[in-house]
């Protein structure tokens, strides 16, 4: 693809300003991926600045610079000075994709917990529905004919336009993507045409990144922010931030509520070991739900779901038969029968509030002789203080816990453990410096009935360690023993 600066860098600048004409064949953020033609953006991170690479970018074959105006020399090919080059990414990324999402429905998904599975469940009921749809999170790229590949939970926004256009030529029509607080934040989805924004809730989360519980509401709230007046927001009434939230747009909004009887709600309500059922009231429709997922939030995740395809006018059975079908998602909630009668449970929950949840849950279905053991760690170069909180809230519930490296990137894991088990009241717990062993001693202790949580994870394939990923999988190690 090919396109004139002056094309996709036009909105930039006021229009008498001059843009040199030449030749894009491709926009680029990373100066190592560089080639013969391509314009690169200069942006300064958290740990590297973009301006650095200037040179290197020019080396391999840029054809032009954006950049935010630091003096960097004389340069041999045109450079484009902004106040944002994070801003500029997303506009012109953009432009050079012909803004794809114009042609497509796009459905956002934000919140600290559940964005995944309300995503999964909102995807399966517009499949059913007949729609040829993508889903874009944490579970990487989910579309027929595309490969699913791992990646942010939002891409930056070359490759989110890319995706987009690659989806819309493809034709497909509906888009459900998880939306992150980071992403928000840097621009990466401020161009995207969202036809439907969904609030989960907030709880605690990136306070590493978010200089407050305050800052990550804000970031949140910008997509809401970021709605047409023909948009939807629907948002989650029974989180203390639902209606503030609400308050953000000018758009149309539509609440779902575990309680309220003026909100999209259940009733009805049945939550065991085999799943949910009831029914949920939205107006003078009434869907019958039954789904294989358990606990109660996961019934909150599917109330979301269902406000969506709600809002959008999908027909009652399609939406009942889409959340039917949705049977289990990969990495969260996830059960495993073992080949000695237990079950491993495997859920990527890696904050207080979501281990408060899943635990909760399980011990709630579990039978009154059995035991939970939990595995878990933190995350390195991420909030610390959440850290002594899971495992208080671990030991509530667990019979015995397996503290272990859950990604400590650039962290002493050592320490990162000892952070953990600072919130530990007694000593039902055991330390590992392998994840791999603290699983392994969980799995081969359990017997019929009990449950081993493994937490943290999820399905993914390595371990972070000094910023290398090592290859590391909590499935591979499950299997062993089924």
């Amino acid at each position: 693809m090919t396109k004139s600066l002056h094309t996709i860098a036009h909105s930039l600048f006021q229009p008498s300003r001059k843009i040199p004409n030449v030749t894009v064949t491709g926009v680029k953020l990373n100066s190592s991926q560089v080639e013969k033609g391509d314009l690169f953006i200069a942006i300064p991170g958290t740990k590297v600045d973009g301006h650095d690479f200037i040179g290197d970018a020019i080396d391999s074959g840029a054809i032009a610079i954006i950049s935010n105006g630091r003096d960097v020399g004389k340069l041999s090919v045109p450079q484009i000075k902004v106040a944002n080059p994070r801003r500029a990414a997303s506009i012109v990324a953009a432009e050079y994709y012909g803004h794809p999402t114009k042609d497509l429905i796009v459905l956002g998904i934000t919140g600290t917990n559940g964005k995944t599975t309300t995503a999964s469940l909102l995807f399966s009921i517009l499949k059913n529905a007949g729609h040829k749809t993508a889903q874009l999170g944490t579970l990487g790229t989910i579309a027929d004919g595309f490969n699913q590949e791992a990646m942010l939970t939002t891409p930056d926004p070359i490759s989110l336009q890319k995706t987009f256009s690659e989806l819309r030529d493809a034709d497909f029509s509906h888009i459900v993507m998880e939306v992150s607080s980071h992403a928000l934040d840097q621009y990466r989805v401020a161009d995207v045409e969202f036809d439907v924004a969904l609030f989960t809730n907030l709880t605690p989360e990136h306070l590493d990144y978010h200089a407050s519980i305050e800052a990550y509401y804000q970031a949140k709230a910008r997509l809401f922010r970021m709605l047409p007046l023909e948009s939807t927001a629907i948002v989650n009434e029974s989180d203390p931030n639902g209606l503030r939230m609400a308050e953000e747009t000018n758009a149309p909004t539509l609440t779902f509520s575990r309680s309220n009887g003026d909100s999209i709600h259940f009733s009805d309500l049945n939550i065991s070991i085999s799943g949910i059922h009831g029914k949920i009231i939205a107006g003078h429709i009434t869907y019958e739900i039954g789904s294989s997922l358990v606990g109660e939030f996961n019934a909150e995740n599917i109330l979301g779901a269902v406000s969506v395809a709600h809002a959008l006018g999908i027909e009652k059975e399609m939406i009942e038969d889409g959340i039917k079908k949705c049977s289990a998602i990969p990495g969260r909630m996830e059960s495993f029968p073992l080949a000695n009668g237990a079950k491993a449970i495997m859920d990527y929950a890696h904050t207080p509030d979501a281990y408060e949840k899943v635990l909760g849950t399980l011990k709630e279905v579990s039978l009154d002789d059995s035991y939970l053991y939990v595995v878990f760690g933190a995350g390195g170069d991420r909030d610390a203080s959440k850290r002594p909180k899971m495992a208080r809230i671990a030991e509530i519930f667990a019979t015995h816990c397996f503290v272990t490296p859950d990604n400590p990137r650039t962290e002493d894991p050592d320490q990162i453990s000892k952070e953990i088990i600072g919130g530990f009241s007694g000593s039902n717990f055991t330390v590992f410096k392998d994840r791999r062993a603290g699983l392994e001693d969980a799995l081969n202790r359990s017997e019929k009935n009990d449950i081993v949580a493994i937490l943290g994870k999820g399905r993914e394939e390595y371990q972070d360690i000094k910023s290398k990923k090592e290859f590391y999988s909590d499935l591979e190690i499950i299997r062993r023993y089924q």
